[in-house]
């Protein structure tokens, strides 16, 4: 498959999920269909075969290693077959395969095809084929053509086809909106807000807890021991080189600060005007007229509003930028209205509206005094990143002549963090955390997949972000650990262990006694504890007396009922669900044309999988497990 094609697909939503389906959709087909090693009337050069159109070894090992080396590319270091397979790449290869196959042969089918017009206006005006001022290039058409290894007339075809694949793609989602039932359910979900009561169960609460005895800690220990065994900890050496971490802002000149500044300082330091709107909605544009007269009359905004049975904390619609109000009529209106006033009736695009602007937050643009050590940290970050790349070919030099990385760190002036000894969580052997390791979870990882004296690839950092060398200096296997070592830590534990039951217990007295109906107030202040309110709670909404697991437990609590949830070192929170608002969903806002956005791609993907799994099941799909695994290098089972 050409990445040109896969990059044109890109550009649309059928083309994006068609994509996706390509790279994911085999294995799913192959665990609903059972399609297996059931290889029967075809060649054995073929690794698969889908209907009529069989996938040679050869064109799978091609289209292997095309990935492969377009992965070693992106990661400047070689890729291995077992890291290959270990990323899942054979299975990705194979999958886009049979997807384009199953394709290729349904729009053959129907008879759809692809002028030879349409292709050249594709690659004529695909901006990777155009020079500075904006031409097709040839030269560049045909440095492409060596790159990925293919004859122009092997690139237009495989143009041709996956236009026609994308045009199929588009012919069955083309049409798909999310149901605005669909679109509704989103919008509860992100925007209920619940009250509640609460108070905390403190551990105190729990009472006296006798010190137990020793049997009791060794039964507790021996019933758990696992739980308390030494994980393996690891030491290294770790050289980062990151722009951030050679760039100096002292060298950074006014000039160039200032300059820097004039270029970014509208999308970066400048916060546009906001607007908070408020709307009532009308059968007719009449009905808004009249009502208008109404309130040139005298009557308020809000006494209409209740005449339209709208209540007073459902008018407003919310605080918007220009750009947040997709609805131009509503958008004009609301950002030509003065603080207070109502619009003349408007016609939006969902019903005649009165609006009313009762707040508005002028733009706002920060100085460059305010801002000149972030700039000019920016800057000097910016500059920075060009030494990078110089600075790693200089550092693999020396590390090509076994110098350690302690002397190249020091050759260059940058800073060697001798890490550990940690486990595989960056926890240390006394329990605290160690800090964070420039190139997170990915370079922890390395670490404990190495050893001592191996040399190391450098590891790449996301976005162009610099690299990250290492060397383990020291391995400390996983090991049991006996009782008396670990003795205080599990009579710890048990301790919490009784502290955690007795507060539910007594918990679940308490909400007995709340089911039961008596008043929240009366029954936790009869236990000693402090009743407590949060109103206009919100799903994402934490704190520390409300963490995200008693806000989870909130929201899937109905209303008028109490539970209680631990709470990590502070004991337990008792609560009572009071009310649950969902405020009105207003089509016209920026929220809802995500929502739209987000759900027409869910509903799409659904639909465009579930396509093609059926194509592939009447065609019919078989793999030949040992051609494939002949076709990329795996080892026989």
């Amino acid at each position: 498959m050409m990445m040109q094609g896969i990059r044109k697909a890109g550009q649309s939503l059928a083309g994006k999920l068609l994509i996706a389906l390509m790279f994911g959709f085999l294995i799913f087909s192959f665990a609903i269909w059972g399609v297996g090693d059931i290889f029967q009337g075809y060649g054995r050069n073929a690794v698969a075969v889908v209907g009529k159109k069989e996938i040679s070894i050869e064109q799978m090992r091609t289209a292997y290693q095309n990935e492969v080396q377009l992965l070693t590319r992106q990661q400047r270091r070689p890729i291995t077959p077992e890291v290959a397979r270990s990323l899942g790449l054979d299975q990705r290869v194979l999958s886009r395969l049979v997807t384009e196959a199953t394709l290729d042969q349904s729009a053959e089918k129907m008879g759809l095809a692809v002028s030879d017009e349409t292709i050249r206006e594709i690659i004529f005006n695909d901006p990777n084929m155009k020079n500075a001022a904006g031409a097709f290039d040839r030269n560049r058409f045909n440095e492409l053509l060596r790159q990925i290894g293919l004859t122009e007339q092997a690139f237009v075809r495989e143009q041709r086809a996956a236009t026609m694949r994308q045009e199929l793609a588009e012919m069955v989602i083309g049409g798909i909106s999310a149901p605005v039932a669909l679109q509704e359910l989103g919008h509860r979900l992100r925007n209920e807000k619940r009250d509640v009561a609460y108070a905390i169960l403190p551990e105190a609460a729990a009472g006296e807890i006798a010190a137990p005895g020793e049997d009791v800690l060794k039964r507790y220990f021996e019933e758990r021991k696992a739980s308390f065994r030494a994980p393996e900890f690891r030491s290294a050496n770790v050289l980062a080189l990151t722009s951030a971490a050679i760039a100096d802002p002292a060298k950074v000149a006014e000039a160039d600060a200032k300059a820097h500044y004039e270029t970014v300082k509208t999308q970066r330091y400048g916060s546009p005007e906001r607007r908070t709107v408020q709307q009532i909605t009308f059968p007719s544009l009449e009905e808004a007229q009249a009502a208008k007269a109404k309130i040139d009359a005298g009557e308020t905004f809000e006494a209409i509003g209740t005449a339209r049975n709208v209540a007073e904390q459902d008018l407003t619609l919310g605080t918007f930028t220009r750009e947040g109000l997709f609805d131009p009529a509503v958008r004009d209106a609301t950002f030509g209205l003065a603080q207070g006033a109502v619009s003349a009736p408007v016609q939006g695009g969902f019903g005649a509206v009165l609006l009313r602007v009762t707040e508005i937050e002028p733009a706002r643009l920060k100085s460059f005094e305010e801002v000149a050590d972030e700039v000019r940290k920016e800057v000097a970050t910016s500059k920075a990143a060009a030494q990078v790349t110089e600075l790693h070919d200089k550092i693999e030099d020396q590390r090509a002549s076994a110098r350690p990385l302690s002397e190249i760190a020091k050759e260059f002036g940058l800073t060697i963090r001798p890490l550990g000894p940690v486990d595989s969580g960056l926890r240390k052997p006394d329990g605290t955390q160690d800090a964070l390791l420039t190139g997170g979870d990915a370079a922890l990882t390395a670490i404990f997949g190495s050893d001592i004296g191996v040399d190391n690839e450098a590891l790449r950092l996301p976005n162009n972000g610099g690299y990250v060398w290492f060397e383990v200096t020291k391995i400390e296997p996983p090991r049991d650990r006996g009782f008396d070592e670990v003795k205080a830590e599990v009579e710890r534990q048990w301790r919490a262990d009784e502290v955690s039951s007795k507060l539910a217990a007594k918990a679940r007295e308490l909400i007995q006694r709340l089911d039961a109906g008596e008043p929240f107030a009366t029954v936790v202040t009869s236990a000693g504890l402090t009743a407590e309110e949060a109103s206009g709670l919100g799903r994402q909404d934490q704190s520390d007396a409300l963490p995200r697991n008693v806000v989870s437990l909130i929201f899937g609590t109905a209303v008028g009922k109490s539970a209680s949830a631990s709470v990590e070192g502070e004991g337990r929170v008792l609560f009572q669900v009071k009310a649950a608002t969902v405020p009105p969903y207003m089509r016209t806002t920026e929220e809802a044309e995500n929502f739209v956005r987000l759900f027409t791609s869910s509903v799409s993907e659904d639909v465009l999988s579930q396509y093609v799994g059926k194509l592939q099941k009447d065609l019919g799909l078989s793999l030949n497990q040992a051609a494939f695994r002949n076709a990329t290098g795996g080892t026989q089972n």
